[in-house]
């Protein structure tokens, strides 16, 4: 409870876009997926549970397309007592699925598309393109700068005056790096698994061009928790 205040604290101190917390699980090396880059599954039933838990939380999840091609589908909230904390909090029962892609070259045949949530794109002009028919974004947001990429920082605020408060995010790797570059990304939580996956191609929670350490966010170790093999780490990510 005292975590959901300091979010609604720093949402409203905010004012103008929703709080953001990137949740993945990583190797002991780094890594959120091997070189192949296909769905990672080797976080405990344990770290599943955490993930649900911290969906449940948001107002809407963040995923890229990379992240939905691998894994074809999104975590729901199906524990009962996560179910029944959003309806106490006047929320829908699933968070909004917002799909990241600046191309949204997306297979509509991917079970995602039949799963129960209610499903927004998030892309660029040349994205919107192919869903325009059809009913599978129940909206569509197009937030482009003058290059043709996502403007994070209008997206965002188009999100927050569509009712998304604080938002979860997913992965991957490149989104929570152009979330970084746009100063968007407040927490973290990160799962350490035990196991060492290694390669210069598999994916990391930050890809993209890299920072150089000088401009590197500074992180706030908010809690360290240790369960069995597994670390949980929660950051917070400092301002200014």
């Amino acid at each position: 409870m005292e975590a959901d205040l300091n979010i609604k604290a720093e949402a409203d101190e905010r004012g103008d876009r929703p709080t953001t917390t990137v949740i993945l699980a990583m190797s002991a090396d780094g890594k959120i997926a091997d070189r192949s880059r296909a769905a990672a599954r080797f976080g405990s039933a344990l770290d599943k549970a955490h993930l649900e838990q911290q969906v449940a939380k948001a107002d809407g999840v963040l995923l890229g397309a990379g992240t939905l091609r691998a894994y074809g589908t999104t975590l729901r909230v199906v524990q009962p007592e996560w179910l029944v904390q959003r309806q106490q909090r006047d929320k829908a029962l699933q968070p909004v699925q917002i799909v990241c892609s600046r191309s949204a070259v997306i297979n509509p045949q991917l079970s995602f598309f039949q799963q129960p949530v209610p499903r927004w794109l998030l892309t660029t002009t040349i994205g919107s393109r192919q869903w325009q028919e059809g009913e599978a974004f129940e909206r569509i947001f197009v937030v482009e700068t003058a290059t043709g990429e996502i403007a994070w920082q209008a997206a965002f605020e188009q999100l927050w005056a569509s009712g998304l408060k604080h938002l979860a995010v997913l992965g991957g790797g490149a989104l929570v790096a152009s979330l970084l570059e746009a100063n968007l990304v407040d927490e973290l939580w990160l799962t350490v698994c035990p196991l060492l996956l290694g390669g210069v191609d598999a994916p990391t929670p930050v890809d993209g061009a890299g920072i150089m350490a000088a401009l590197a966010p500074r992180l706030q170790l908010l809690e360290v928790r240790s369960i069995s093999d597994e670390v949980f780490l929660h950051y917070k990510v400092k301002k200014g």
